[in-house]
């Protein structure tokens, strides 16, 4: 009896394979329906973030602000804002960006400061103030340019703080950054002349969306 006991057992083993096939075949269907909800569910959110950007990018082209755009331009060496700027940014530039940020895909706002060739034949002090200039607890006036980068820096700052001061952006973050004389309107580098070339003065406001890297000139 128990003999036959164990012949029975064994071919209960030998039954069991196609029962383990079944169970294999089962869980490589349900891994694979769970792949594929994984790739729709990736294709979604890649699909809504390039719309996303494609939106911003059409409404949120660079704003430049230079002699043309605003009938003014900065003194040569100097990163004083004229009256004419300020009021070129608070009627026109301001309302702008604030128009931008209401698409809610910001994340935050470049504002870049180009300068022409001349020389900058001085020492400067932005590394013992920029700190102070950039916390609101001085002005960029004063400020000492030691170069071009010093001086395209300090224009972008201006705008900044001109920007922050009119209370009508908030909750978003403002980096400021220096080009320098290095690129003309068109982004080519600039062959250095070493003349008073209003032209390359200039600011430009760039908006950063979510989920981009941050590609600084």
């Amino acid at each position: 009896m128990g003999r036959k006991r164990i012949y029975k057992g064994e071919n209960d083993v030998l039954d069991v394979f196609p029962a383990f096939t079944d169970l294999m075949s089962n869980a490589f269907m349900i891994l694979s329906f769970f792949l594929l909800l994984a790739l729709i569910e990736s294709y979604r959110l890649n699909y809504n973030l390039a719309d996303a950007i494609k939106k911003l990018e059409g409404s949120a082209k660079p704003i430049l602000i230079d002699e043309q755009s605003g009938q003014f331009s900065f003194k040569s060496n100097s990163a004083t804002l004229p009256i004419e700027l300020r009021r070129y940014l608070l009627e026109d530039k301001i309302p702008e960006i604030a128009k931008v940020i209401e698409t809610g895909n910001i994340d935050f706002i470049q504002v870049i400061g180009y300068t022409d060739s001349q020389e900058v034949n001085r020492a400067g002090n932005l590394d013992k103030k920029l700190d102070k200039v950039a916390l609101n607890k001085e002005k960029v006036e004063s400020l000492i340019p030691g170069s071009n980068a010093d001086l395209g820096l300090m224009r972008a700052l201006a705008i900044v703080q001109e920007i922050e001061k009119s209370g009508k952006i908030k909750n978003i973050r403002f980096q400021a950054y220096s080009a320098a004389q290095l690129y003309d309107q068109n982004g080519n580098i600039v062959e250095f002349n070493r003349k008073d070339d209003p032209k390359l003065r200039r600011i430009e406001i760039r908006f950063i969306p979510h989920g981009e890297k941050t590609k600084n000139k």
